[in-house]
Parts: structure tokens; C-alpha cells; sequence
């Protein structure tokens, strides 16, 4: 678990593709976490990586998030049930699509002031 943010605030996805991300000025290169404490890096490269360990940060900001957005990289896949059921036994509603798509949904309820958070897996090409 990385507990050093890349950025120390919460911050909207400016671009995407090409392996990583772009924000606030920043480039990130690999797959990302967006939380209220910050931008982190995350150590996932594919659906089967998204464990119950990869997303304990997310975990330990439960309190603070109200709807995790996980993006599954170009396509959809399911997420284990007994993450899905961890996390709405912390009040954390998930929604699991291919990363674009969350980082559009991302971006309009940060927008909203929403209690929004993000798990991104990197993709290389943008459709």
C-alpha cells in the first residue's frame, strides 16, 4: 500500500491513455487511485489484481467515500462478490466499468462535490 499521495487533494482526470494519467498539471504513468486524501498510485495492471489488499486504501477511507468507481481498463468485468460485499458492509456503493467510462463519471460527481472516489486501472489506447 502506498500511503504517499502523487498529488495531496482530490482532483479531476484531465486525459487519459498511453499506459497512465494526466491531472492537475501532472503526468502519472500506471494505474491510479483517486480518494479524498489524495492521487495515489496503484499496483494493479488487470481485473484479476483488484484484491481486497490493492484496494485497502480505499477501505480505510470508507467513511469519507459514498460511491467507488472502479475502472476495469477497456472492457467489463466482474468484480469478486465478496469485495462488492465488503465495501457495502462500509456504506461504499460500487460501480465497475471500463475506465473511460469512470473517469466521465468520476469527473462530473467530483464536480458535484460528491463523495466520489476512483480506482483506475491504465489503458493504453482511448476509444
Amino acid at each position: 500500500m502506498i500511503e504517499t499521495p502523487h498529488y495531496p487533494a482530490q482532483v479531476g482526470i484531465d486525459a487519459y491513455g498511453n499506459g497512465g494519467f494526466r491531472f492537475a498539471g501532472i503526468s502519472h504513468r500506471g494505474s491510479l487511485l483517486c480518494l479524498p486524501k489524495g492521487m495515489f498510485a496503484w499496483d494493479v495492471a488487470a481485473v484479476a489484481d483488484i484484491t481486497a489488499e490493492t484496494l485497502a486504501q480505499v477501505f480505510a477511507a470508507a467513511d469519507d467515500i459514498d460511491v467507488l468507481l472502479i475502472g476495469l481498463g477497456p472492457d467489463i468485468a466482474a468484480i469478486p462478490r465478496d469485495l462488492r460485499d465488503a465495501l457495502r458492509e462500509r456504506k461504499v456503493i460500487v460501480e465497475a466499468v471500463n475506465t473511460g467510462s469512470a473517469i466521465r463519471t468520476y469527473n462530473v460527481l467530483l464536480a458535484e462535490e460528491r463523495a466520489v472516489a476512483a480506482a483506475l486501472i491504465a489503458v493504453d489506447r482511448v476509444r
